[in-house]
């Protein structure tokens, strides 16, 4: 049964997100942990392709932080239906502290070798892949539906500034310092996070009480979730295929950009972490623009994304033309207005669809297609990388696109 907690007056639903008690920690910890990523992100990708100078071994880093909710997201969905979201995004925080934080710091340089950092990546993405769907889980419970996409856009800003911050002072901490150091002080944002998340009240439904095992009742809950998903919902089968070709392109290009910045542009760290904050500002714009957004059909919603696919794809051939560094950051500003759009009108719509004892399988099935669609598209792309060069890559990132934006566009006339 669903357990109560205090919710807003009806006069009071006009009110800013941010003012509500619960979505507004929660923002404020997301904001922190999104920093700390951001730092962590650049980090790591410099350390290994400084340590390689190999593109398909640095793009490992991209396939170990996707591989998590791939392999053991739907049954990670499973618990976020069972258990307090709360606690398991308390528990993410502080994990991601001491592996990807404390670890390396006590580690000496000479013994921080490539391999050993791969386990530590894997180990800290585990961590991760339950905190992101345990967030967006929790905001049909704190915020009403009809806003589920707003505060997905909110959510997001916390994201872009994460790109923008993180990226700008992991790039200056790195040729300040190294990137060691950066990591273990970026240990203090996923503290700060997980005691923002202190003040949070999420509300829960308890699980149905079966007489059969954990484990059986475990995977039943889990076939439930895929018969629904894929069965029960063409909607939702849809807009996961579609968000696994557009996750296909953006994620290589997002893990391969440091290499295409170094390379093709000729970049020192500090010079593509300010480069890379580009995407961010997009992101953040359209952020703020969905925040103000009140109803809006889940058909148009749709349309959008395809329109949007299609401007980023032709932003992302732009870059071919180009070498100004100028020109280059008001393309992957636009790019990052792509991004910005995508994520929290998919979110909003699987939010609104789904049953509220479902929602974290359905959010976890969601990722793991996704997810799975980017790591192929990372080694794909990273193997046209070191075969063919930097453009054969940008130009490949356009097309998954361009394709992306036909199968929105075609989701969105049967919806109308």
């Amino acid at each position: 049964m669903l357990i109560p907690e205090p919710r807003a007056e009806p006069e009071s639903r006009e009110r800013s997100l941010l003012a509500e008690w619960d979505f507004g920690w929660l923002w404020w910890g997301q904001l922190v942990s999104q920093v700390g990523d951001g730092i962590t992100r650049l980090a790591l990708l410099w350390f290994v392709y400084s340590v390689t100078g190999s593109a398909l071994q640095t793009t490992v880093v991209g396939l170990l932080q996707t591989l998590p909710p791939v392999i053991f997201g739907p049954l990670i969905g499973v618990y976020l239906d069972r258990l307090p979201k709360r606690s398991l995004m308390i528990a993410s925080d502080l994990l991601r502290m001491l592996i990807i934080g404390l670890v390396p710091w006590a580690i000496p340089p000479q013994s921080l070798t490539v391999e050993y950092l791969f386990g530590l990546i894997f180990l800290n993405s585990i961590a991760a892949a339950v905190f992101g769907p345990a967030m967006i889980a929790a905001v049909p419970f704190i915020v009403s539906r009809d806003r589920c996409t707003a505060a997905n856009a909110l959510l997001q800003v916390t994201s872009s500034i994460g790109v923008v911050v993180g990226s700008a002072l992991s790039g200056v901490g790195i040729a300040a310092l190294s990137s060691q150091k950066v990591l273990g002080v970026n240990a203090l944002t996923y503290l700060t996070s997980a005691a923002c998340l202190l003040f949070v009240r999420i509300p829960r439904i308890d699980p149905a009480r079966t007489a059969s095992s954990q484990w059986q009742s475990a995977i039943a809950d889990l076939v439930e979730g895929i018969r629904y998903a894929f069965v029960q919902q063409p909607l939702i089968l849809q807009l996961m295929l579609t968000a696994a070709l557009y996750s296909f392109g953006m994620s290589a290009f997002s893990t391969l950009f440091p290499i295409l910045g170094k390379n093709r542009l000729g970049l020192g760290p500090a010079e593509v972490g300010y480069l890379w904050s580009s995407l961010g500002i997009g992101i953040l714009a359209v952020s703020m623009g969905l925040v103000r957004v009140g109803v809006w059909r889940v058909a148009a919603r749709v349309r959008t994304i395809a329109l949007s696919s299609v401007i980023s794809a032709l932003c992302l051939g732009g870059l071919l033309f180009t070498l100004n560094r100028l020109v280059v950051a008001g393309l992957l500003c636009l790019i990052g207005a792509g991004i910005g759009l995508f994520t929290p009108i998919a979110w909003g719509v699987l939010q609104e669809v789904a049953p509220p004892a479902m929602i974290g399988r359905l959010l976890t099935l969601y990722g793991a297609v996704a997810m799975g669609a980017a790591m192929l598209g990372m080694t794909i792309l990273a193997w046209v990388m070191q075969r063919l060069g930097s453009d054969a890559t940008v130009l490949a990132t356009s097309l998954a696109l361009l394709v992306t934006a036909g199968m929105a566009g075609r989701l969105g006339r049967r919806m109308s």
